[in-house]
């Protein structure tokens, strides 16, 4: 007698699999969404921290010199140090401060304590301070992957090869460039005290977001002019103050007015380097002068301005 044997088929059929596919893909787009809101949550949650950091530097400088840092830096040997670069030893950055304090003193070439070097000179014998490429980590958002690039393609400013590590944060500066006594608190050689700030610190911004422009020449941390006590925006350097709602500075870039005010930006369009704007979702974060950080939505710009003056004598109800 022949005895046939029957074997269970254990696979799936092509129509089940098809199903099971589907299902998975329903579960990954839900789940994108979810994970990006996270990611970003956490990205501007770390962000808010590097703020703090940065407003707990800017009270211990003014508790030791008495004044907030200057918003650019304008005398021997610290020509056009940022404000972020004068607090480098209140944000546990003291060897990278006495590194380019000795570098800018006793540096080689004819001019150490120009930060980019004698680029004019040809060929050039000062190289840029070592402090414009150094990253600090607090002064980088982590939703820009950018950091330092290097500029093997400009001929002259900074010297071809140069590195320059950049930031998110810059001073606010009122509601005009860095000209010298502008509204806000830093901007071209300031010199404010907490007790100028007669609008309240709590109601004033100190410091708020905006990423490097596409082009890289504005956002270097350690040394900018950008927008200085000329007027116009200076392609040279990187700017490290910004003015709130300002056409001026828009249109000394070529860029329409309507650039000039606090929107949602694109890296890809150097314009919007004339506001601020943050790579997180629905508006950026800002430090006040009280030292606390608050995330601003962009419907917020029509009074943006008066809280970017430090004694405007401006009442803002919804801020």
């Amino acid at each position: 007698m022949t005895t046939t044997k029957r074997w269970r088929r254990s696979g799936f059929t092509l129509i089940e699999l098809l199903v099971v596919i589907a299902i998975i893909a329903i579960l990954i787009g839900l789940l994108l969404p979810a994970v990006q809101k996270v990611r970003d949550a956490a990205s501007r949650m770390e962000c808010q921290n590097n703020l703090k950091q940065i407003g707990l530097g800017c009270h211990a400088y003014h508790d030791t010199y008495r004044k907030l840092p200057q918003g650019v830096r304008y005398e021997n040997p610290f020509y056009y140090w940022s404000w972020l670069a004068q607090i480098l030893p209140f944000v546990e950055q003291d060897n990278v401060y006495k590194q380019a304090e000795q570098w800018a003193r006793t540096g080689p070439g004819n001019y150490p304590w120009w930060p980019w070097g004698d680029f004019w000179v040809s060929p050039p014998t000062s190289p840029p301070n070592p402090a414009v490429g150094t990253q600090i980590p607090i002064y980088k958002c982590p939703s820009d992957p950018r950091s330092i690039l290097i500029f093997h393609d400009v001929a002259d400013f900074p010297p071809a090869g140069a590195d320059v590590a950049f930031t998110m944060y810059l001073g606010v500066s009122g509601i005009s460039g860095s000209n010298i006594n502008s509204t806000g608190i830093f901007y071209w050689q300031s010199k404010n005290r907490l007790v100028d700030i007669t609008d309240g610190t709590s109601n004033t911004l100190m410091v708020g977001e905006r990423p490097p422009s596409k082009d890289m020449v504005f956002g270097w941390w350690f040394a900018g002019a950008g927008y200085d006590g000329d007027n116009s925006a200076n392609g040279g350097t990187g700017d490290v103050v910004l003015g709130a709602n300002n056409t001026a500075y828009a249109s000394a870039m070529g860029c329409a007015s309507t650039y000039a005010t606090y929107q949602a930006g694109n890296l890809n369009d150097n314009c919007h380097q004339a506001h601020f704007w943050s790579l997180h979702s629905g508006g950026a974060n800002f430090l006040r002068a009280d030292g606390s950080v608050r995330f601003v939505t962009y419907n917020i710009n029509t009074v943006l301005p008066q809280v970017c003056t430090r004694a405007g004598g401006e009442v803002v109800t919804d801020f």
